[in-house]
């Protein structure tokens, strides 16, 4: 029988030991593990062996390097002393009268030949130094990573020690970094070395991150987190004082609270290292969309918040209004303990240029997006397609058009809840908008905003129809209109009123876009034929009168002048809109919007500052509308003035006489002037100022040329009573004119300088024949040429 092994005496253990084994065996109840403590401690030296053969292989391995490495510079030190013993001598030969000419050779080639041989190894030692450092940290890096790995496959490896080992593959990680910055800034033409180390840094990463990801998540399940969503439902999700959730970043403590926090760190700590590679990689490259990326705890605290989500999503398909309410009251309950909690590890992480407040509003959002783009919209837009191919008309457009009002509600409310902190301004300057807005979803579909176009258009028109029919909305004025642009009273039809309250909310629609872009598209798609439809309701209109009546009748002038006034309303209104800077940020995304290229002389005109705008072609449209119909009016007064004044023009005997006793006018121009004077009080009564004296002004230049060439030019002799009459005449019409300005002569410029020749004395008209064009400058004949002049001064007849 074998004698049993006695125990050391206690003399002979070292005190770390004594230590041990005190605390393993603190009472008699601990003798009974202590057959688990030893397979604990043989296995750990088998680990400790395992790796000691592991560093051994480094080691002999980085030997092996060095030793290359050594003998390599050996060699090129050895070359190099050979170089300078040749060069003594040279020296030495030259200095006992070998001759100058071999010295100035030596100075001239093989000086400069040395020195870039000394460079060169400079260079490759640097180059040594550096590979053997980057090898030696990477080497390091990949031990700490499988220590990591051995340690989470160990079950009685403490969670602790497991974070220490990842910190500390963190710290070699960032001073590996640090050199590779460094090489890359200095040393750029090494880009070998750099791949090598990258991709050995790559495959640590590759273990690492997925490591803290499925650490950091266990932790969560710790804590509670979801927190349960069962307490709310369809009854309490509109009210802000729904069953209190307890929120677990709040009621962690102790040791759990430390854990978490250490983990945040780590895993905030390897995105930043990530990050600072991406900068490094891609430098000279656009570095916005990849370096900002959504921060990684935040996402794994959406994520299964998300997937919570899900269970209530499905139950709510026809009711798309508790998705919305749901997903804002988590997002809303949560968002504080994001600024209170985890910002400052944010922040000791040294994470830059990220807020968690934005990142857990941006994570919940997209969430929704996905959701909304994988099982709402296929839904809707399935239910559009079959109702185009039975044509049986169904809800599925004012679904669409109910859960459109649902986002935009959606995206204001998160945008409220942002700009509580100040962060809406920093997003709308940097073009984030996207991260924030649930109608996000349209900007990888296209072809869902061009749908929603066609709905949204539709349901507009609809709406319009009802009003177009209504009589009483082409004749009622609008209230108020007289407030826009200053003081015009533009007199427009109630009909332009509403035009521009249903195009009003379409650009509204586009203002809760999150891209120009979008936008752009939208607003000509549901917004342009709009302003189309109003156009060809008010050219028809004008159309019907002109084909009635021939623009004769006064209630026909009325109605062209109602829809004169509301093409000058609407294009005014479209101007003061066009002003704001996002409507010239959509003119200038027009052209890629439909997928054409601007035109050359559109964006020379936005160089000269003129701008450009997304509805310029329909206000250009407007006002052409405008000005030809103003034309029209002017030449309808204009034919009905000549055919009342026909007799008067042909009677050439008139010019020979003075006016009829009693007459301040001739007989045969009384009706004329009464006709005009009639319809123009009916025109001042009905048409806007502006247009008015547009008509009014138009109408003064044919008159006058009516009246110049029909009597001054048709060659009838004027004695002095028909020079008499003929001023009577024009007195009586400026009269009619003198209504709307103070001196209407200038508006008959020929007419009045016919009159004017007329009335000089026949002595001063020997000095026109003597002086001709200079004598008509000196009396202010202006608007007639000399051959006119000279056959108005021919036809007057002086009596001797």
């Amino acid at each position: 029988m074998e004698e049993i092994p006695s125990l050391p005496s206690l003399s002979s253990l070292s005190p770390s030991t004594v230590s041990f084994l005190n605390k393993q065996f603190h009472r008699k109840e601990d003798l009974f593990h202590a057959s688990r403590l030893v397979f604990e401690l043989q296995n750990r030296c088998g680990d400790l062996d395992r790796k000691l053969i592991d560093l051994n292989r480094t080691l002999e391995t980085t030997l092996l390097a060095y030793v290359f490495h050594s003998n390599g510079l050996h060699d090129l030190f050895r070359n190099i002393n050979l170089q300078l013993n040749r060069l003594c001598s040279t020296t030495c030969f030259s200095s006992d009268g070998g001759g100058e000419g071999r010295a100035e050779q030596l100075l001239a080639e093989e000086l400069p030949a040395l020195a870039k041989e000394v460079a060169r190894v400079e260079t490759v030692r640097l180059y040594a130094e550096t590979a053997l450092n980057l090898d030696s940290l990477v080497g390091d890096i990949e031990d700490a990573v499988s220590s990591t790995m051995k340690r989470d496959v160990k079950k009685h490896a403490s969670t602790q020690s497991s974070e220490e080992m990842r910190l500390h593959a963190l710290k070699i990680l960032k001073l590996t970094e640090d050199v590779l910055t460094s090489v890359t800034k200095t040393h750029p033409q090494w880009v070998r070395l750099l791949s090598a180390v990258d991709h050995r840094v790559d495959r640590a990463l590759a273990i690492l991150r997925p490591q803290a990801i499925a650490d950091h998540r266990s932790l969560l399940t710790s804590l509670g987190w979801p927190p349960p969503l069962s307490t709310l439902n369809s009854s309490n999700l509109d009210t802000r004082k729904s069953s209190e959730v307890l929120n677990p970043l709040f009621t962690m403590q102790g040791n759990l609270k430390h854990q978490y926090c250490e983990n945040f760190l780590a895993l905030c700590s390897l995105q930043e290292l990530q990050r600072r590679r991406k900068c490094r990689q891609l430098k000279g490259y656009d570095q916005e969309i990849a370096l900002h990326q959504p921060l990684w705890v935040i996402e794994e605290l959406v994520n299964p918040i998300s997937l919570a989500f899900q269970r209530h999503f499905a139950k709510w398909d026809d009711k798309p209004e508790f998705i919305f309410a749901l997903v804002y009251k988590v997002t809303r309950d949560y968002v504080d303990s994001m600024d209170e909690l985890l910002q400052p590890l944010v922040d000791e992480a040294m994470l830059a240029g990220y807020s968690c407040r934005e990142e857990w509003i941006s994570a919940m959002v997209t969430s929704l997006v996905i959701y909304l783009a994988k099982e709402i919209f296929p839904i809707y837009v399935g239910q559009l397609a079959e109702e185009s191919v039975t044509g049986v008309q169904s809800q599925a457009r004012i679904a669409w058009l109910h859960l459109v009002d649902l986002m935009i509600t959606f995206d204001k409310q998160v945008q409220s809840m942002l700009a509580q902190s100040g962060l809406l301004l920093s997003l709308q300057e940097e073009g984030n908008m996207q991260k924030i807005s649930s109608l996000s979803v349209f900007c990888d579909r296209p072809d869902w905003l061009d749908l929603w176009a066609i709905i949204e258009l539709g349901d507009v028109l609809d709406k319009l129809k009802l009003e177009m029919e209504d009589g009483k909305n082409w004749t009622m004025k609008v209230q108020g209109a007289v407030l826009l642009a200053g003081h015009e009273d533009f007199r427009s039809p109630v009909i332009s009123s509403a035009f521009l309250q249903h195009l009003s909310a379409v650009v509204d629609r586009c203002r809760a876009l999150p891209s120009i872009s979008l936008s752009s598209r939208f607003a000509r798609l549901a917004g342009a034929p709009i302003i189309h439809k109003f156009l060809d309701c008010i050219l028809l209109r004008c159309q019907e009168a002109e084909g009635l009546t021939a623009l004769t009748d006064n209630d026909a002038l009325i109605k062209v002048t109602n829809s004169v006034n509301a093409a000058r309303y609407f294009g005014s209104v479209l101007k003061e809109w066009c002003e704001d800077v996002f409507f010239l940020e959509m003119g200038l995304h027009d052209g890629d919007q439909l997928g054409t290229v601007a035109d050359a002389s559109r964006f020379s005109g936005l160089t000269e500052g003129s701008g450009s705008s997304i509805f310029d072609g329909e206000i250009e449209k407007l006002e052409k509308f405008r000005l030809e119909w103003v034309e029209k009016l002017s030449v309808v007064l204009l034919r009905g003035f000549d055919a009342r004044c026909r007799d008067y023009l042909k009677n050439r005997k008139q010019w020979q006489e003075k006016v009829e006793e009693g007459w301040m006018v001739s007989k045969s121009l009384v009706g004329a002037l009464d006709y005009l004077q009639g319809k123009m009080s009916i025109l001042e009564g009905s048409l806007n100022a502006v247009d008015f004296v547009g008509v009014w002004r138009s109408l003064a230049a044919h008159v006058d040329r009516l009246i110049f060439s029909g009597i001054l030019m048709s060659n009838v002799k004027f004695y002095d009573g028909g020079v008499e009459r003929y001023s009577c005449d024009l007195e009586v019409l400026f009269r009619v004119f003198r209504a709307w300005c103070l001196r209407p002569e200038g508006f008959f410029p020929k007419a009045s300088e016919g009159l004017k020749l007329l009335k000089i004395g026949e002595d001063r008209l020997q000095d026109y024949w003597a002086e001709g064009e200079k004598w008509m400058a000196e009396n202010g004949i202006r608007h007639l040429s000399v051959a006119e002049a000279e056959k108005i001064v021919k036809n007057r007849v002086f009596k001797s």
